[in-house]
């Protein structure tokens, strides 16, 4: 083995995978994925033949690894993909370990859509003398989206759902929901309406997981309903509408859900529905990405409770010194 490329998820694993092999189509460069979900025979065999590029997720790497299935002492190039994505998922210690039998000689390279504390931390220990080099702001969001929020209470939600799918011409979507079990929930109501519907999350076996997308990329499902798993390897151009059905609660997370439409400078719509407790999820998202999204309402909706329509006015320095000034002279 030459190069590893850690990566969070099946699903971009697979993706890097494709793509690197369509780079090497008229090379003898091979390489392979090493994920969970599959059997261990294969992934044996890609070491025992010494492929020299290996794709993995690091639970099922480091699974070989222990069992002192490959050795990683020839390794020259280390890629992390997604480091803040795995920071998420809690794959660093696993990452730790990885690293730790790796040879000290080697170029490593870390991607991340955002650098906080926590990705500096690792950059530490994973690199040594780093160049950075940042190719876009990690809150850009694509020209070519249009953004809007919808405020319903969350017991309304499916139903004003349904009701605006019913409503919109659709030719992909994709709804995100923040658990497995509500995307679940969600994907079977809307195929007991009718709706042609697949859900990916990290329960769904790998060959479902794999179908499924195989299914949404040729058109025979409409809508997939998926968590935050798909956020970062569904590489599908054609996707016309995302909605987040739950908001996101890290604004990192909302760029990257929302980016998987107006794919290739192309153009799409971005869906939030916003019920009154997510509100402030949705205000740190406007302050990451810098813009105040419309506000709007479904014509002929029956709505418990009236929407609000206008934006609460975000605080300023000077306000919020003008009401503390204000409360010690009352005191």
């Amino acid at each position: 083995m030459k190069a590893l490329v850690l990566v969070p998820t099946r699903e971009l694993a697979t993706q890097v995978l494709d793509t690197v092999q369509e780079c090497g189509r008229f090379t003898n460069i091979k390489a392979a994925a090493v994920i969970g979900g599959v059997g261990y025979g294969a992934q044996r065999e890609s070491f025992q033949k010494g492929v020299p590029i290996q794709v993995a997720t690091p639970g099922r790497f480091l699974d070989h690894l222990r069992h002192n299935a490959m050795r990683v002492d020839g390794v020259e190039q280390l890629v992390l993909d997604e480091a803040d994505r795995m920071l998420d998922m809690g794959f660093m210690p696993d990452i730790r370990q990885i690293l730790g039998r790796m040879p000290r000689e080697r170029q490593t390279m870390l991607f991340s859509a955002t650098l906080g504390p926590e990705i500096q931390r690792v950059a530490a220990f994973a690199l040594r003398d780093p160049l950075r080099v940042e190719i876009a702001r990690p809150t850009l969001v694509a020209e070519g989206i249009s953004q809007v929020v919808y405020p319903v209470q969350q017991t309304q939600k499916s139903e004003l759902l349904t009701t605006w799918l019913r409503a919109t011409q659709i030719r992909s979507g994709v709804i995100f929901c923040r658990t497995k079990h509500g995307a679940d929930r969600l994907a079977k109501r809307l195929k007991g309406l009718g709706f042609s519907v697949g859900v990916l999350h990290a329960d769904r076996t790998q060959g479902q997981r794999t179908n499924t997308m195989d299914d949404f990329r040729e058109g025979k499902i409409q809508i997939l309903v998926a968590t935050d798993i798909a956020a970062r390897g569904i590489d599908v151009q054609q996707i016309s509408h995302v909605i987040n059905y739950d908001v996101p609660q890290h604004p990192e997370d909302y760029v990257h859900r929302v980016g998987r439409t107006a794919r290739a400078y192309g153009v799409g719509d971005a869906v939030t529905l916003m019920s009154q407790e997510e509100q402030s999820y949705i205000t740190a998202i406007e302050k990451f990405v810098g813009v105040v999204f419309p506000r709007a309402m479904l014509p002929n909706f029956q709505y418990t409770v009236p929407p609000q329509l206008t934006p609460p006015k975000p605080k300023t320095f000077k306000d919020m010194n003008w009401r503390r000034l204000r409360g010690r002279f009352r005191r």
